[in-house]
């Protein structure tokens, strides 16, 4: 909402003792929150509100993930399913941001063997 020379703070005093510091409505001196006259609008925004914000929860079969092969099979199955509409495009992107990290962890993991083995051959060759 923005500020005109009509506009004043919400008058509703909070238990800290503190003005609201929200606007007031027009023709009011209470914001929505605290106007009386607006008790029952303000339920029903809440119950709308409630319902529209729950999140779809997925079941998904559970993946093993031990190579970099593991985790190009998790990307291909889960471009399809999101082009056939199976998931949402929100879980695809965590998929998609998920499997990024796991290439490299795989990829370091498979750097420090390969150090290692490097380190053991030198140890003996001292």
């Amino acid at each position: 909402m923005r500020k005109n020379k009509n506009s004043k703070q919400c008058s509703f005093i909070k238990p800290n003792g503190k003005l609201c510091g929200a606007w007031a409505m027009e023709n009011s001196e209470f914001c929505f929150t605290h106007n009386p006259e607006t008790k029952d609008l303000r339920k029903e925004a809440v119950i709308k509100g409630g319902k529209g914000n729950k999140k779809e929860t997925h079941s998904l079969d559970l993946i093993r993930v031990e190579n970099s092969k593991d985790v190009v099979d998790l990307i291909v199955k889960t471009v399809n399913e999101l082009r056939t509409g199976l998931i949402d495009v929100r879980v695809a992107n965590c998929t998609f941001y998920g499997s990024g990290q796991l290439i490299k962890a795989l990829e370091t993991s498979d750097l420090e063997k390969r150090l290692e083995e490097i380190e053991k051959i030198l140890e003996e060759k001292k």
